[in-house]
């Protein structure tokens, strides 16, 4: 593992954190329902033909500060051929700012293509501005300044009644969004956001870090200064089988988004709930807890619900952290949910790196594709 000491003193551009992600879905009414029932988010906001538009549905989800808002078209337009190529998928991975001008002119004179121009919405709640940017594969940045709103979510969006069909599970924020990029396109990406966001280097791992005897990858996380934006970049390394990487790679047909890390207060009421109701998680062999304690040192967890649970610890310099991984969330060996819990721990868990990979690989078999 390489640590990168370079650090910006301040952010390039005035972001604030992830505003929400957007999945386009093949049915959003069947997803929002599985989100609120098993992961819990509420239902706060509705777009579509019956508030006045005619080409799409939008359903925005959000649980304490983590907001999803799940999408599917109406009409031939250009949300069709994303779904044809990626099956559900993350589109857009926006960015609160306190200036979308300075955001989008800023990246845009640093070499990020344009999607969408600087523009206003508003309803009877106020006004927001926006601006979209592109990224890896087919992923969006769209950036987010509220001037006056005073709405649920955004303008456009029909507040919802209170969700009676939500089943809360304590998660509170995003953590980071982890990217998957194919062969030798981990540093162009990576300079991406270090030179056209100002985005810092933060940790890197080789596949020294992160392999078993069949496959590896490389990783490096980039933030921007407060370090409430993270976002590892994936690419595939050699192996004697096909990585993780390589499955996601082809079977999402390109780049994207693997996976959204969000963090908890208590990850063992967390993750009972959400076993409870129906979330599937991966299986982590007994024998990575026999000396678990004797790797990370002493904490205030109890070792039998988390084996139980099978939930991971990790230790760094600064405390230690727990996480666990979903098993994909459509059918699609794609997109998955990481909820992590942090005492401290800045990392990412390398020392859980081997036992991840072992239960990602034996999926992989399972569905025929290590």
């Amino acid at each position: 593992m390489q640590v990168e000491t370079h650090e910006l003193s301040q952010d390039v551009l005035p972001l604030r954190a992830v505003h929400h992600v957007e999945i386009y879905c093949g049915n959003a009414k069947q997803s929002a329902y599985f989100y609120r029932q098993a992961f819990g988010f509420s239902l706060v906001g509705y777009l579509g033909p019956e508030t006045g538009v005619r080409d799409r549905v939008s359903y925005a989800l959000q649980q304490d500060k983590v907001r999803f808002v799940l999408t599917t078209p109406l009409l031939d337009d250009g949300i069709i051929p994303f779904l044809s190529r990626h099956g559900d998928s993350v589109r857009d991975i926006a960015l609160e700012t306190s200036d979308t001008e300075l955001c989008f002119r800023t990246t845009v004179e640093r070499g990020a293509k344009p999607v969408a121009e600087p523009h206003v919405i508003e309803d009877a709640n106020g006004k927001v501005k926006v601006a979209t940017v592109a990224t890896y594969g087919d992923t969006v940045h769209t950036f987010v300044e509220r001037l006056d709103y005073a709405g649920p979510f955004l303008p456009g969006f029909q507040s919802t009644p209170e969700d009676t069909l939500a089943r809360p599970v304590g998660l509170k924020h995003i953590d980071h969004i982890v990217g998957n990029v194919d062969w030798n396109q981990m540093d162009q990406w990576v300079n991406f956001y270090v030179d056209v966001f100002g985005f810092s280097r933060f940790v890197s791992f080789d596949d020294n870090d992160i392999s078993t005897q069949y496959s590896a990858l490389h990783s490096t996380v980039v933030s921007n200064h407060s370090k409430w934006i993270k976002f590892p970049i994936n690419e595939p390394a050699k192996g004697l089988k096909r990585s993780q990487i390589e499955e996601y790679i082809t079977f999402h047909n390109g780049p994207g988004v693997q996976h959204v890390a969000i963090e908890t207060d208590d990850i063992v009421e967390t993750i009972s709930r959400m076993r409870a109701q129906g979330v599937e998680f991966l299986d982590i062999p007994e024998s990575y807890y026999s000396d678990l304690l004797d790797r990370v040192g002493p904490i205030d967890e109890d070792l039998e619900p988390l084996q139980k649970l099978n939930i991971l610890v990790d230790r760094d310099d600064k405390g230690y952290m727990l996480q666990i991984f979903t098993k994909p969330v459509e059918d699609r060996p794609t997109l998955f949910i990481e909820i992590i819990q942090r005492k401290g721990a800045e990392s990412f868990g390398k020392g859980n790196f081997k036992a991840l990979f072992v239960s990602i690989e034996r999926e992989q078999e399972r569905r025929g594709n290590l």
